[in-house]
């Protein structure tokens, strides 16, 4: 694994008004590493979130992509520099089916002339074969082809949380963010996801960044946590450490 952080995080600070949600917090993501943040509801996890995917701009601090800074960026731009998100609540394009979900989410990949589909050029035809076939292998992938044709908003909550992830996916992305992705499911399907996840890493050499309160996935498959409190960061380390650490016990539990 580089010991040069794809994502570096310093000082981060969000204010709304009087409100500081998030309070100097730092942090790196390496190359193809699973990392976590968890904490306590309203301790400023999915702030952070949203200041790093670009829909918020923060109040202070640096965030950088491989040395490159991207605070402050659109979350359209944010994306097209390999950051992409899911959501605590699935964000799917629900009145299309699966397979056009995944078509609609390459629309940045393949630049052809908006002329040549009113044509239906050669490069046209071309690229939307390239498309399909590579939703199909994400909808391999995620255990959903035989959904291909199905609305998306008719599908079970399982599979619409993978079907986001296939979304983000196929994109081709460095940073992978999962807001709480085992939030809803069944204890199979968090198992599956945790499989799912560590998947991705290895075989698409992708970086996750995850926030998630179910602690059974975020010690089986983390390698790094964040723990945060009141917008502030608490504590950071390997799993077995964040376990037996007292600050992290008294925020999640309180004092005798």
């Amino acid at each position: 694994m580089s010991t040069t952080p794809l994502l570096q995080v310093r000082d981060l600070t969000m204010r709304f008004g009087g409100l500081v949600a998030v309070d100097g917090v730092s942090f790196d993501v390496q190359p193809q590493e699973i990392f976590a943040i968890i904490g306590p509801n309203g301790a400023g996890k999915t702030t952070v979130f949203n200041c790093i995917s670009g829909f918020y701009k923060p109040s202070t601090g640096q965030i950088a992509l491989q040395n490159r800074s991207i605070a402050g960026y659109s979350s359209h731009r944010v994306a097209n520099h390999g950051v992409v998100r899911t959501f605590q609540n699935v964000r799917l394009f629900k009145a299309m089916t699966v397979l056009e979900n995944l078509l609609v989410a390459q629309h940045h990949i393949e630049h052809v002339p908006f002329w040549s589909g009113l044509l239906n050029t050669p490069g046209y035809r071309r690229s939307e074969r390239k498309k399909i076939a590579n939703a199909m292998h994400w909808l391999d992938v995620m255990g959903l082809r035989e959904f291909a044709n199905r609305e998306a908003g008719n599908l079970a909550y399982g599979h619409q949380r993978r079907l986001e992830i296939a979304r983000c996916m196929i994109t081709g992305p460095k940073l992978l963010m999962l807001d709480e992705p085992a939030a809803g499911l069944n204890p199979q399907e968090k198992k599956d996801l945790q499989l799912l996840i560590d998947q991705l890493r290895r075989e698409y050499q992708v970086s996750v960044l995850l926030i998630e309160h179910d602690m059974g996935l975020v010690m089986g498959v983390s390698e790094r946590i964040l723990v945060m409190e009141y917008g502030k960061p608490i504590a950071t380390g390997v799993p077995e450490a964040i376990r037996n650490d007292e600050r992290v016990i008294k925020a999640y539990l309180g004092e005798a």
